[in-house]
């Protein structure tokens, strides 16, 4: 038979080789005896079919939406497949974003799963479990029920997202049929794409349609439904649980060399006991590698004095992720220097609150921020010219202690509707319903010779992330303190 997308593999589903097995370690009995045995004297199992899940009738919604922007069209919108860590392990699976936007399956997606809209309706086409009377239940590490658990039957998924399902076989005659009515999420599956691309060709008119496609999926995402509202709240209080037990954890983690990777472990245990897993590697930076912007090695000490930079999220398994930052005293005191860089963040942070409401643009947020920055950093002698030429287009030299946007949005992505063009993101309106975070920071690394010697090793970040309401913006992480001394009490009240 063929494979999915064309290609031969007529062995594929009753082989005794996973598809990346080495078969100089493999053990599987090759016997016929075996094989009757192990297939034989199963109870039956009932197809029980759930109700349609929640955000079931959300996804219908977007998915009409979409297709109505696209009349004629067929749309391909891959789930994506598993990706190699090593050999023959792979990372965890987690659909595209925009296939568990638009089907509503999120944390249990099955791998290499195809979504089609044609003609008004939707079919989800997935690989469902393996009878008993095959051997792939038991010999395919990668998809057999033995290793990896049951999936679900074509009625059970069906059920669950209330949408029409097929077997991922049946997919291979959709993608075989695509023509220049057929576009194709190119990033989601690249073995998909290519075989869209034989079948329709690949004209440069079909890719800009297929690049378009992607840019309507991102901006649709722009502004949440209360679906999504809901799920990016609960992210969120995930979240703060995680940053108490951090708190709670500090004497263990300052008694560790790697202290860091502990509070990445804290946190990393919340995440998955309440969630999917983290949105995000988790920025767990104590002492001067708080000024490294990214830093998720997570390998050096916690140490009482300084202070410890934790941007981290939970991600939830509706896939939404929360996204925050709060920079701590570890010893829960600031220093009068560690004070005034993190008082001076946070009003920066302020200023950017005080301006978003809808119908400003999305880049006022961060000039808001940026006014204060400028201002401060200008106050303490750091810049070689006043805080006004700074602001300037052709000045920016405040930037150098804050190179990062204060502002991204936020979703099922943390970093999200990334293919959003400039025109509706950088510079897009503000709606109510977008989410976003506001994050200022400032980076005073410990060889910059422009700063105080007091002042450097200090990096500072505070995070919120905010929804756009009708007059204003709601701080979704309101219940995390953010001022210095609410901090100090907070560190105080959890540590007893």
């Amino acid at each position: 038979m063929l494979d999915n997308w064309g290609m031969d593999t007529s062995d594929a589903l009753t082989t005794t080789k996973a598809p990346r097995a080495t078969s100089n370690r493999s053990t599987l009995p090759p016997g016929a005896s075996f094989k009757e045995y192990i297939g034989s004297q199963w109870a039956e199992r009932a197809d029980v079919v759930p109700p349609a899940r929640e955000q079931a009738s959300f996804a219908a919604a977007r998915r009409a939406k979409l297709a109505a922007m696209y009349p004629g069209k067929r749309l391909i919108i891959p789930a994506g497949g598993t990706k190699v860590r090593s050999n023959d392990t792979d990372f965890p699976f987690r659909a595209h974003s925009a296939f568990s936007w638009l089907t509503g399956w999120a944390a249990d997606a099955e791998p290499d799963s195809v979504l089609v809209l044609e003609d008004g309706a939707a079919t989800l086409y997935f690989r469902e479990r393996a009878g008993r009377d095959s051997d792939e239940f038991y010999s395919n590490p990668q998809i057999g029920e033995f290793w990896i658990g049951a999936r679900p039957s074509l009625a059970q998924v069906a059920g669950d997202l209330a949408l029409a399902t097929a077997g991922i076989a049946d997919a291979s005659a959709v993608v075989a049929a695509s023509d220049a009515d057929t576009l194709v999420l190119r990033e989601a599956d690249s073995e998909i794409t290519a075989a869209v691309d034989a079948a329709r060709g690949e004209s440069p008119d079909l890719l800009d349609a297929d690049a378009q496609l992607a840019r309507d999926l991102s901006e649709l995402r722009l502004v949440k439904d209360a679906y999504e509202l809901s799920e990016l709240r609960a992210a969120v209080a995930s979240t703060q649980r995680g940053f108490e037990d951090i708190i709670r954890a500090l004497p263990q983690i300052t008694a560790h060399e790697r202290g860091e990777r502990f509070v990445e472990g804290v946190f990393y245990t919340r995440a998955r006991g309440e969630g999917n897993a983290v949105g995000y590697d988790t920025i767990a930076a104590a002492g001067p590698h708080a000024c490294i912007l990214h830093w998720t090695r997570n390998d050096g000490p916690v140490v009482p004095g300084d202070l410890i930079l934790i941007d981290a999220g939970v991600e939830g398994d509706s896939l939404y992720t929360a996204d925050i930052t709060r920079t701590l005293p570890v010893n829960g005191t600031f220093t009068d220097a560690q004070r005034l860089v993190y008082e001076t963040v946070r009003e920066a942070a302020d200023a950017a609150f005080a301006v978003a409401r809808p119908g400003i643009r999305f880049r006022e947020v961060h000039a808001a921020a940026m006014e204060v920055i400028a201002r401060r950093t200008a106050e303490w002698g750091l810049l070689p010219v006043t805080a006004e030429e700074a602001l300037e287009a052709d000045g920016q030299q405040h930037r150098r202690y804050m190179v990062h946007g204060t502002s991204h949005h936020l979703g099922l992505d943390v970093h999200d509707c990334a293919a959003a063009r400039r025109e509706m993101y950088q510079d897009g309106v503000l709606e109510p319903g977008m989410v976003f975070t506001i994050e200022p920071g400032l980076y005073f690394q410990p060889d910059d010779l422009t700063v105080p010697e007091h002042l450097r090793g200090i990096g500072v970040r505070i995070e919120d992330d905010v929804v756009v309401t009708d007059s204003g913006v709601e701080s979704l992480s309101a219940g995390i303190p953010r001022t210095a001394d609410d901090v100090e009490a907070w560190i105080a009240g959890l540590r007893g």
